[in-house]
């Protein structure tokens, strides 16, 4: 049987059968080849820049002088009423003196204050102070916030009120609540606790009484700067995230747990290291509501200071009350250091 295209007994392809073919070898060979793609050379590196020395001249042509002049003033105030009184505090804490006669006793002030017991005392009354304001103050104003960014209607009326106590001076503040602590039955607080048949309480007169007292006030004093400070930070919380809870099902303190907080620990952390810091520093409502007492039951380290350096009319010792200072601004030191060194990690995450 012959293929087609193949001629009888030869059985070799026809010219009609080889036409197609030599077609295709003549396309084939006359098509162009598509060159090849040029390679991309790889960008210049930049030139190095050649380092300039530094000579006084460049620094002048550069506007050193004009910065140094314009920077001079905020120094020299930095340095006047900041780091002068920190050197001159340090050597009058290597000196008995009662800034008329000074005499150098090297570390005997810092030998004479870490023995004396009304130190220890003052330390344990302050650590109580600083505990309780911890456990009353710090989560107050978080609350207050949390419970103020929920209000639809008169947010502006609730802050000013909760800041209102800010406003009013510090010592006038003092003064009010001391006459609400009567410890007569007729007293503004005991009148109050008699509407519910509980009996007048002595309040700042009873040494167990006396610190919490002092320590009620003081929250009622400093809360309303933390509440505005947190509602300022409720501000930059993603709504989105309360929507996804609440599509989750939370309720409002199931969202304070799981969103606001993770979300405000920064600002928590910083307020809580202020906190420490103020507390340690508690002056004030003790000075004015007791003096101490009673029994010494609300001295403080600053007033344990005070007391050194103005127990007379001539003047105290200033150098043992400078050697406390000295020491108290230390510990705060290291223990601010210690604080931001363990939750930098956890503030930051």
């Amino acid at each position: 049987m012959l293929r087609p295209g193949l001629d009888a007994g030869s059985q070799h392809p026809s010219p009609q059968a080889r036409a197609p073919d030599t077609a295709r070898l003549t396309m084939t060979a006359t098509l162009p080849e598509r060159p090849a793609p040029a390679a991309v050379p790889p960008p210049a590196a930049p030139p190095a820049r050649r380092k300039t020395r530094r000579t006084p001249l460049t620094w002048y042509r550069g506007g050193g002088l004009a910065n140094l002049l314009f920077v001079l003033p905020m120094v020299f105030v930095f340095f006047f009423f900041s780091w002068s009184p920190i050197v001159q505090s340090v050597i009058m804490s290597l000196q008995k003196t009662n800034l008329l006669v000074s005499e150098w006793v090297g570390l005997d002030n810092y030998v004479a204050v870490l023995t004396d017991p009304q130190l220890g005392r003052a330390v344990v009354n302050t650590v109580y102070f600083a505990l309780l304001a911890l456990l009353l103050g710090f989560p107050l104003p978080l609350f207050v916030a949390v419970l103020m960014s929920e209000v639809r209607r008169g947010k502006g009326l609730y802050s000013a009120l909760a800041y209102l106590p800010v406003v009013i001076p510090p010592v006038v503040a003092v003064l009010l609540w001391k006459f609400f602590y009567s410890a007569d039955p007729s007293g503004v607080f005991n009148t109050v606790l008699g509407w519910f048949g509980i009996p007048p309480q002595p309040w700042i007169s009873s040494a167990v009484q006396a610190m919490p007292s002092l320590v009620l006030e003081a929250t009622w004093a400093a809360a309303g700067g933390s509440i505005i400070i947190y509602l300022a930070a409720l501000l930059s919380v993603p709504p989105e995230l309360y929507d996804a809870a609440e599509v989750d099902g939370a309720g409002i303190w199931r969202k304070v747990w799981h969103v606001t907080i993770p979300q405000l620990r920064g600002i928590l952390f910083i307020m809580l290291i202020l906190q420490v810091i103020a507390t340690a520093q508690v002056f004030l409502e003790p000075f004015l509501f007791t003096g101490g007492g009673p029994a010494g039951a609300t001295k403080t380290i600053l007033l344990y200071i005070y007391d050194k350096a103005f127990r007379n009319s001539l003047g105290g010792d200033y150098g043992e009350a400078t050697a406390v200072s000295v020491l108290l601004a230390v510990v705060l030191a290291i223990l601010s250091w210690l604080y931001f060194k363990l939750t930098n990690r956890w503030s930051t995450s």
